[in-house]
């Protein structure tokens, strides 16, 4: 893709001067930094720990149940007719120890779906700082676009603030010279206006950068500007295999669909009883001591929950899960494909235009300003090249970025290991 060198350097502080402005920094060491300081980062890094834990916490064993019965017993012994009663008054106690015995297989499905936490967790980490490292690039390189746009406005509009002083200078011989002074007067209000947004664009770029390398707004900041290139791209048949194997979405989603399977299977498996089983003392001491040592098992009877419902509401899940996987993964297609038709049709608009056209365009500015000076050319022709040369300038500018944009987005939708985007500087050193 043909496009045009940016050497400017833009610097956004609030309250530095210029004696402590910072070095400037290079676009991938801004993309480093972010992905070192995003505090957002933080939340995903500590979402898997917590799916850790839980992996730990379900892979234990039931507590096992301390049961302790204590009282005081009497014991009558003899008939009631003839009161030839004995009686006997001690104290009771008896003590179960019993451990929770799951049915074989519950306790390695619950470790399954917790290992697909973690997956899912570390999933959307990689997700992050894949779209943190995309974004930070597209920022900076609008950024240099940007500020050619307003370094071309100012530029016009000092053109027209010289004239004007030129005009002023004149002896006015009528009418023709005054309203010539009010329309570029009044072309420069509309030139000095379009800086003035370019540059609040620019501001709230860096704005933005700020935040995602988690560092105060008004922290000084200077992006050193490089020109982008984009890689050769393979056929759209490659992408759409590509974004179906690697895409971030359809992968949480092919583990969200294993870890429903495992559910139904975890809600079959879970029909089955669990045993409680242990040890059991029972001790007697009235009439003579009486001891019982035992085993006790005991279980739940499924007479009215049987756990079907459950099974059935993990099964539709599972359906539900498989669903969405599907029409992801034609959204995912539409996307790639959108993304592709942007890139190629933005990329031919630019193969159309030379490396050269803007300067052509800015040498021509500059010799109708010129011109018109010496009285050659017309008002009229000098203020429509002006703005002729600065809708050029935008219209080429948007361009880059569209096509730009939508080689990030196809990046991030193939979940490609290299980045679409390169700086120039990198396309060239390329053996």
């Amino acid at each position: 893709m043909k496009s045009f060198p940016f050497a400017l350097l833009f610097c956004f502080s609030l309250s530095s001067t210029a004696a402590d402005k910072p070095s400037p920094v290079s676009i991938e060491t801004l993309v480093a930094n972010t992905l070192a300081g995003n505090p957002e980062l933080q939340y995903y890094e500590a979402e898997i720990l917590a799916a850790k834990a839980g992996r730990r916490e379900v892979g234990k064993l039931g507590n096992p149940e301390l049961n302790v019965d204590f009282g005081r017993m009497r014991v009558v012994n003899g008939s009631s007719d003839t009161n030839d009663l004995t009686r006997s008054i001690g104290v009771g106690y008896a003590v179960t120890l019993a451990q929770p015995i799951e049915w074989p297989g519950r306790l390695g499905l619950r470790k399954a779906i917790a290992n697909r936490d973690i997956t899912l967790a570390e999933l959307g980490l990689a997700k992050f700082r894949s779209f943190l490292a995309a974004r930070v690039r597209a920022l900076a390189y609008a950024l240099a676009m940007q500020q050619q746009d307003a370094a071309a406005a100012g530029e016009v509009a000092e053109r027209f603030a010289a004239v004007r002083a030129v005009l002023v200078q004149r002896d006015p011989g009528g009418a023709a010279p005054m309203l010539e002074a009010r329309i570029i007067e009044a072309a420069t209000v509309g030139v000095q206006r379009r800086a003035g947004e370019t540059a609040v664009v620019m501001q709230k770029t860096l704005l933005e950068l700020n935040f995602l390398m988690g560092k105060r707004a008004d922290t000084p900041l200077i992006v050193k500007r490089a020109d982008f290139a984009l890689s050769t791209l393979p056929p759209l048949g490659v992408l759409l295999a590509q974004s179906a194997q690697h895409n971030y979405d359809l992968r949480v989603k092919r583990v969200e669909l294993e870890q429903q399977g495992l559910r139904v299977d975890l809600a079959h498996n879970e029909r089955h009883p669990t045993f409680t089983v242990g040890p059991v003392i029972q001790d007697q001491l009235p009439g003579g001591r009486q001891t019982l040592i035992g085993i006790n098992v005991s279980m739940p009877l499924p007479f009215w929950n049987t756990g079907k419902d459950k099974v059935a509401t993990a099964d539709a899940r599972r359906m539900q899960a498989e669903a969405m996987l599907n029409n992801l993964l034609r959204e995912t297609e539409r996307k790639v494909t959108e993304a592709m038709i942007i890139l190629q049709t933005q990329r031919q608009r630019l193969d159309l235009w030379p490396a050269e056209l803007m300067k052509t365009f800015s040498d021509a500015a500059a010799l109708a300003d010129q011109h018109y000076r010496l009285g050659a050319v017309q008002v009229s022709s000098y203020l429509d090249m002006q703005d002729r040369y600065l809708q050029a300038l935008e219209a080429i500018n948007a361009t880059k970025i569209e096509a730009l944009q939508a080689a990030l987005d196809l990046e991030q939708l193939i979940g490609s290991s290299q980045p679409l985007v390169k700086t120039a500087a990198e396309e060239n050193a390329k053996p």
